[in-house]
């Protein structure tokens, strides 16, 4: 009986610093946490869906009927999806044939 209410008491007084401690009321001048930090990459475990958005996330290239038989001046470039597109200011162009067909990149 003696030790069951020790070990009680013993528990109690466990929960009680804890909570203290959480609340900051030994040390009030030292917070836990000062700010709100975001960790951005792997979730740590595996049923947590954090990032899942951004891993997921997918470019579409649509084609268009548009053809042009030169690229203008200062065309750049690039390769989205694994596709080699030429980039001129916000018009993107694929390469077909001996033109070039303009495309939409979402």
């Amino acid at each position: 009986m003696m030790k069951t209410v020790m070990r009680v008491l013993v528990i109690g007084c466990c929960l009680l610093a804890a909570d203290l401690l959480t609340d900051g009321l030994f040390n009030r001048s030292m917070p836990l946490k000062t700010e709100a930090e975001a960790r951005v990459g792997r979730p740590l475990t595996p049923v947590s869906v954090a990032g899942v958005a951004r891993r997921t996330t997918r470019r579409t290239i649509r084609r268009t009927s548009a053809y042009v038989a030169a690229l203008p001046m200062g065309c750049s470039t690039v390769v989205i999806e694994g596709t080699t597109l030429h980039q001129c200011g916000g018009t993107y162009y694929q390469p077909y044939g001996t033109q070039y067909m303009i495309v939409n990149v979402d």
